[in-house]
């Protein structure tokens, strides 16, 4: 099954036409890689947006999510990025080369469950 020590990340909006596309980072490693990605250097105030940039592509709204109080119920940041596929692919392949590994369709749900 899933394992749920690790670091995910995915895109978690679907495909589509949309404007707006969102990399979700799940798990104990989600705000250091996250901070690996954007050149935002102040403290990622809890729920609340902040606009910065990442090291790739794009700029980006990052909001991060401390656990228990997040869609999975461990540390999440998401990252809001323009919608071109070929920018969210872009981020979630940074993402994964700084430690995360990406998520199995359905894995953000199952550990919100657990």
């Amino acid at each position: 099954m899933f394992s749920t020590s690790d670091t995910i990340g995915a895109i978690a909006t679907p495909p589509g036409r949309g404007g707006i596309g969102v990399i979700r980072l799940s798990g104990p490693d989600a705000c250091s890689i996250g901070r690996r990605l954007i050149t935002h250097r102040g403290e990622l105030e809890p729920r609340r947006a902040t606009f910065t940039r990442t090291q790739a592509v794009d700029q980006v709204v990052a909001t991060y999510f401390p656990s228990p109080h997040s869609y999975t119920g461990e540390d999440v940041l998401e990252l809001s990025a323009h919608g071109s596929p070929v920018v969210l692919r872009t981020i979630v392949e940074k993402a994964t080369s700084c430690g995360a590994r990406p998520a199995e369709p359905g894995e953000f749900t199952f550990r919100a469950f657990l």
